[in-house]
């Protein structure tokens, strides 16, 4: 561990939004240690691995590709059905791994919580780095498939907005983290959000451009695509989308939505964070 642990006074947290930067740091260490467990430990007695890390978006974008691209005929923009799917599924599997792995942390760390200190905001942010070695792997398979149908002369083109990619992920990780957070506080006292979480966020991707284009939502459905508009997954998908593919809805504003809407999130989420961490091993 870090030396300069030695240095830290623990003391009676009083702000609500402390994020305790430093003491992140000082423990970058114990970071790293967390984000090695997380990717051993959920693979450490299957057969194939990480292998998984390209199982699941693969049969994935082949299920959806027969079913909402072939027997349903859902719009894909032009794109080949299955790189249009691959980009939902690489995106949205990254935002809710964060969200839901977050959303228990408090419940799943309660032992290690009431045992050692350590500053709590690493175990969520752990969450999220682990998850981005997994969204990495991922994004390998992806680039794959383009480079695959690149060759074979498939018509889709990569735009400017690919510069934004590193922007993407912050926002899918923030926005995870935030609401993951928020929810993670309040399973302390309501646990039955703890069973909602993964009945939701699959809901929620439906309500997401993860299976559709925007543009069809808005053509087919002008008076409800405003729910699908107002997500903010879906500007962050589209905008994915439109710098890897080049076929999107892309918008300054939209995007500028989704960025203000995972700030605050993430704002509300930090200061409940550090409210509940004071008092909920009384209550877990």
């Amino acid at each position: 561990m870090n030396k300069s642990l030695k240095n830290w006074e623990i003391l009676p947290s009083s702000k609500l939004f402390e994020l305790k930067l430093k003491e992140v740091w000082a423990y970058r260490d114990l970071l790293g240690l967390l984000v090695r467990r997380d990717f051993v430990s959920f693979y450490k007695q299957t057969i194939l691995g990480p292998l998984w890390f390209f199982i699941q978006p693969l049969f994935t974008t082949i299920i959806f590709t027969f079913i909402f691209g072939n027997l349903a005929g859902i719009s894909t923009d032009g794109l080949p059905k299955p790189l249009f799917y691959m980009a939902g599924i690489t995106a949205w599997n990254y935002f809710a791994d964060c969200l839901t792995k977050t959303s228990t942390v408090f419940k799943d760390n309660a032992a290690i919580f009431g045992k050692v200190y350590f500053p709590r905001l690493i175990m969520p942010l752990s969450i999220v780095a682990s998850n981005l070695v997994r969204f990495g792997v991922q994004m390998i398979l992806f680039i794959l498939m383009i480079l695959y149908y690149y060759v074979n002369g498939a018509q889709f083109s990569i735009s400017w907005a690919i510069i934004l990619f590193p922007f993407i992920i912050v926002l899918m990780a923030l926005l995870g983290l935030g609401a993951g957070m928020i929810i993670s506080a309040m399973t302390t006292k309501y646990r039955d959000l703890a069973f909602l979480v993964g009945f939701g966020v699959q809901l929620l991707m439906y309500a997401t451009t993860v299976i559709y284009p925007l543009s069809s939502a808005i053509e087919k459905y002008p008076k409800y695509s405003w729910v699908i508009e107002f997500n903010p997954m879906t500007p962050i998908i589209e905008t994915f989308r439109y710098g890897f593919l080049g076929e999107g809805s892309f918008s300054w504003t939209s995007l500028g939505y989704a960025t203000s809407v995972t700030a605050v999130l993430l704002i509300i989420g930090i200061i409940v964070f550090n409210k509940v961490e004071k008092t909920f091993i009384d209550t877990v």
